[in-house]
Parts: C-alpha cells; sequence; structure tokens
C-alpha cells in the first residue's frame, strides 16, 4: 500500500483557521503485512528520535484500523518525508490524514475523502490545514458540530508557490500565546473583509488583487515579531513580484504565490537576501492524500 499526503499552507493572511491550500511537497509511506511491526524513516526528521518512532502516525492508524476490523495486525511502514517538520507547512496534519487514510486502505474500506476529512477533525480542531491536505487545492472551510463543510477551487499551472523555510521554528502552540484574548471592533472587521474578498478572488481567479486581499490585522504581524527577518522576507517578495506573501500557518515559513514566469526571480532574491534559508519553487496541488493498494 501507498499513502501520499501533500504541504499545506493555511491561513493565508486573513483567514484565520479557515483558509488553506496544497502544494506539491509530499510525505509518502509505503505499508506492507509484516509478521511484526517494523518501521524506516527517511528524510526530513529521520535525524530525530522523536519523529522516528512516528509515534502519532502509529497511534491514528492503530486506532482506526483497529475501529475498522476488530484486528491487531503488524505491518512494516516506510516514511519518506519531504514537509519540513514544525515550520508551519501542516507536517502534523499530514501524518493525521496518513494515518487515517492508511488505516482504511489496510483495512481494504472504500476510501471517502469526506469521511477521512471528518475523522481528521477528531485529531486537529482547525480545518485549515487538514482540508487542503485531504482535498488538495485551495479550499475555504468551517466547523459545525462534528463535520467539516468546505468548498475546493482547483489551482491553475501557471501559479507556483515560493516557499521560504526559516533555519528556526516557531511554534502553534507558542504562537497563539502572542495571541490577544480579545480583538477590537476594526480589526476584526478589516480581516474579515478581506478573508471574504480573497474566497471571492481565488474562486474567480482574480490573482491581480491578492495583494490587497492578504492583508491582516489578527495574527500575522504579530507572530512575525517572534522572526523580525519575516518582515523583510515579505517585503522581498512583493517587490520582486509575487501575487501574495503570508505567514504559512503560525510560521515559521512564508508563503509566496507567483504566477510562473516570476517565481525564479522571488526565489533567487530571496535566497541571495537570506542564504540561511532554504526556498522551493512549488507546483500548487490539486490531488490532496493519493492512495494506492
Amino acid at each position: 500500500m501507498f499513502i501520499s499526503v501533500p504541504a499545506t499552507s493555511a491561513n493565508l493572511g486573513p483567514g484565520f483557521d479557515t483558509l488553506g491550500l496544497a502544494v506539491d511537497l509530499r510525505n509518502e509511506i509505503t505499508i506492507t503485512p509484516s509478521k511484526f511491526l517494523s518501521l524506516s524513516t527517511h528524510g526530513e526528521g529521520d535525524d530525530n528520535p522523536k519523529i522516528k518512532k512516528n509515534s502519532l502516525f502509529l497511534s491514528i492508524f492503530n486506532e482506526n484500523y483497529k475501529r475498522l476490523t476488530g484486528r491487531d495486525d503488524n505491518f512494516r511502514f516506510e516514511f519518506h518525508n519531504r514537509i519540513p517538520i514544525s515550520r508551519g507547512l501542516g507536517s502534523s496534519s499530514a501524518v493525521i490524514v496518513a494515518a487515517l487514510s492508511a488505516a482504511y486502505t489496510a483495512a481494504g474500506k472504500r476510501y471517502n475523502k469526506r469521511e477521512i476529512l471528518n475523522q481528521a477533525l477528531r485529531y486537529e480542531h482547525h480545518p485549515d490545514n487538514i482540508t487542503p491536505a485531504v482535498m488538495g487545492g485551495f479550499n475555504v472551510a468551517c466547523v459545525e458540530g462534528d463535520r467539516v463543510y468546505s468548498k475546493k477551487r482547483r489551482m491553475p499551472d501557471y501559479l507556483k508557490a515560493v516557499v521560504v523555510v526559516p533555519n528556526r521554528t516557531i511554534s502553534t502552540a507558542r504562537s497563539r500565546t502572542v495571541l490577544p484574548k480579545m480583538y477590537r471592533k476594526e480589526e476584526t472587521v478589516y480581516s474579515l473583509s478581506r478573508s471574504s474578498y480573497m474566497t471571492a478572488l481565488f474562486m474567480s481567479e482574480s490573482w491581480d488583487l491578492l495583494r490587497i486581499a492578504s492583508k491582516d490585522k489578527l495574527h500575522q504581524a504579530r507572530r512575525m515579531k517572534m522572526m523580525p527577518e519575516l518582515f523583510d522576507v515579505q517585503k522581498l517578495a512583493l517587490k520582486h513580484g509575487a501575487l501574495m506573501s503570508t505567514l504559512s500557518g503560525s510560521g515559521s515559513t512564508f508563503f509566496n504565490l507567483a504566477y510562473e514566469k516570476d517565481a525564479n526571480k522571488i526565489a533567487q532574491a530571496l535566497q541571495a537576501r537570506f542564504p540561511q534559508f532554504r526556498v522551493f519553487i512549488l507546483s500548487l496541488d490539486n490531488n490532496g492524500v493519493i492512495t494506492k493498494s
């Protein structure tokens, strides 16, 4: 069995906990029946003992495989990780979605993405990363009860993501502590209006107005102050033609959307200015999680 899950960029500026899209940087897992449990990890996290244990994946997989089959069977898992860990590219959501998809596939159950998404909500209570990880493309999502309601828009090939991955992390838990418990009405309306406008722009492919729509007053600047050079990343990306430049999730990665013809120029400028950071040019992903058996 083969499972592949894309990286995701959430929030996209003003769409706090609601907007996200998938990029073509994938974690892949090969699963085979075995007499004994065994696993191996390659790529991101292969030098981290905690990551190598894949405890979150195994916990979710085992719980759901037993729920679906009533059995405790052993498998060999081989992980090929490409999504940077704790950098705001949805690595935790990728693990959750991969584990659920693997459990359904190993159990021989018919694959249903909406069911996978709603099950993922049990482990990740915000839909902004899990939704594009499952569905691919750009997604606007909300939660009602124990269900995710979402709408997807496929992304065109002529757009690219220029992703800047700093050499330091910003933990999601810590980054939420810098956010206020209450917001002024003006801040809330400012970001709500731009989140709504951004959704309309993505759905109508009106890319040239994204620079206005991607502004935010709820979380982005407060989190970026934890790593001040991110303000320069954003300024430089926009200067060289990025359509939008936003903190990816809670950071520290920065997501830049660009026309394909501008992607190299933006990436080269960012890499020259920040040689200690990693810069990727990535296609946008429309497939979401993929399973083969």
